[in-house]
């Protein structure tokens, strides 16, 4: 079923980051009582990157927004909004979002972060699409960015594995179009927040805390959770699981991006997957994974894709994108 032409926000360009250091599982577990196999046997991550000091949330979130605006054929002076999704901000406030603006020279449009862990990224984008539509906007950068190697408990080999450092950026500009975002669902269920959380904050401990998360329950809401808002929204854009050229999902663990698959009779082949490469890298993950398909071809325009993820919160969104 093809939409109907109305103002929408369209993908014009992506752009990643990733730290200079990448970290084998080998190497880790030099520091870590771990194992290649038994983490590549519970999640197929493979490697990591973990930010040097000088690298942080903005400065990766920058160089992702600089790759995108090119490929976009842009310039900062065209764009009027910046939304930055992060669980792990430069500072407590100003928005790193506004570190994102100085540092591209675009002073002066709007910029702000979203907190939604690792959904976070679909959240800025459905606020800046939301926004775009009701011609608030024109040309945004939407950015997810984290530096998540700085709240781990390196101690704790269960969650330590797990995660790495990135960021992954897309403009989107405003168009009398068929194609763009067609529909995005949203959840949140506070009830589960003991579940993945981080145990400080400056409201509560006056510290930035570490990472806790009860794996087994966060894997069963996951598939849960994804499968259900993947149908969500493909019904809102009129679509079915058969038009599907790509699930671009957040990339938390191997085998839930199998189990989500399966659970929806969807072809493996059809799943982005560079958790092997990349591991969690929460808000960053869904747009580092959309960059990396479009750069080597695998995405094409007029594409079907969409996007998922969930996270702590809980959490969790879906994305029709016709790209």
């Amino acid at each position: 079923m093809s939409a109907t032409t109305a103002r929408r926000a369209v993908i014009k360009g992506t752009g990643s980051a990733l730290p200079r250091t990448r970290v084998s599982n080998e190497q880790l577990s030099e520091r870590v009582d771990t194992t290649d196999e038994w983490i590549v046997e519970r999640t197929g991550i493979r490697f990591r990157h973990i930010a040097e000091d000088d690298e942080t949330t903005s400065s990766l979130a920058t160089l992702s927004a600089k790759e995108a605006l090119a490929a976009a054929e842009m310039t900062p002076a065209d764009i009027d909004l910046i939304v930055v999704a992060t669980a792990t901000p430069d500072q407590t406030f100003p928005a790193t979002a506004t570190i994102v603006q100085n540092d591209l020279g675009c002073n002066g449009c709007v910029a702000f972060d979203v907190a939604a862990v690792c959904s976070g990224f679909l959240y800025a984008l459905s606020v800046a699409e939301s926004m775009i539509r009701a011609g608030s906007a024109q040309n945004a950068i939407v950015i997810g960015a984290e530096t998540f190697s700085r709240i781990l408990d390196w101690e704790d080999r269960a969650t330590c594995v797990l995660f790495g450092d990135g960021a992954g950026a897309v403009i989107l500009s405003g168009e009398e179009t068929d194609k763009g975002v067609l529909a995005t669902r949203l959840h949140a269920d506070g009830a589960h927040n003991q579940l993945l959380y981080v145990d400080g904050g400056a409201g509560t401990t006056g510290t930035v805390g570490k990472l806790r998360m009860k794996g087994r329950e966060v894997f069963r809401h996951a598939v849960v959770n994804l499968s259900s808002v993947l149908i969500e929204a493909l019904e809102a854009a009129g679509e079915t699981s058969d038009n599907i050229d790509w699930v671009v999902p957040h990339q938390a663990n191997a085998r839930i991006l199998d189990a989500t698959a399966k659970k929806l009779g969807l072809d493996p082949a059809k799943v982005i997957k560079t958790v092997d490469q990349h591991a969690n890298t929460s808000a960053a993950s869904v747009p580092l994974a959309l960059d990396a398909a479009v750069r080597d071809g695998r995405i094409k325009r007029d594409d079907l894709l969409v996007l998922e993820a969930m996270g702590g919160g809980f959490t969790w969104g879906a994305s029709v994108i016709r790209y």
